[in-house]
């Protein structure tokens, strides 16, 4: 009888990505991916277009952990693995990330490890300009992280380390008796009681 292959790890394969590209990408170096969970969520639709991926920081603007928003003041709740916290949730929808092409999936990884802040605070990079995300265009920022993903290719990493991307979902299936990851819950903001007022 053919031997079965075991579940593929998505997260665990993407992880492995991940630190190899912020290794030898000079832009990514900023980031510790052991403080960054990579997960992955069902997409609720099995359609190519929607949401492939998401960055969720787990702070506020230069790293705060608390936010005013209106008359209400706000914070998040922490995530830590072991002792360590971690700052950012990094997570792939599945089954529609894999099934778009290759280079579509390697900019993706580009586009989302790219917001995460210099600082490395647990906020977002925040661009120049009214729209702080992808600067005034998305399509100028993907050609931007095309640039980077071309580079990371010439830069000939062990192809065993991203392989996987060349593959849809089922296929991949197929090739392994199914696929799993890590699915991680997004932190819920918690609201605080208003800030007291003293008579002076």
């Amino acid at each position: 009888m053919p031997q079965t292959r075991p579940p593929f790890d998505f997260t665990a394969a993407m992880r492995v990505l991940c630190e190899d590209v912020v290794r030898r990408t000079p832009e990514l170096t900023h980031v510790n991916m052991p403080q960054v969970a990579v997960a992955f969520a069902q997409a609720r639709r099995r359609v190519l277009h929607g949401l492939q991926a998401k960055l969720t920081p787990l702070r506020f603007e230069n790293g705060g952990l608390i936010t005013q928003r209106g008359r209400h003041r706000w914070t998040i709740r922490r995530m830590f693995h072991g002792e360590m916290e971690v700052l950012y949730i990094l997570t792939f929808y599945l089954p529609r990330f894999l099934d778009q092409t290759f280079d579509e999936k390697l900019i993706t990884i580009f586009h989302e490890l790219f917001h995460i802040s210099p600082r490395f605070d647990g906020d977002i990079r925040r661009l120049e300009g009214r729209y702080h995300v992808h600067s005034h265009s998305q399509k100028e920022y993907d050609r931007e992280m095309a640039v980077l993903a071309m580079r990371y290719l010439e830069n000939h990493p062990n192809p065993e380390i991203w392989n996987f991307l060349r593959w849809r979902f089922d296929e991949i299936s197929r090739h392994h008796s199914g696929v799993i990851g890590v699915k991680l819950p997004i932190p819920k903001l918690i609201p605080l009681p208003p800030q007291q007022r003293h008579a002076g």
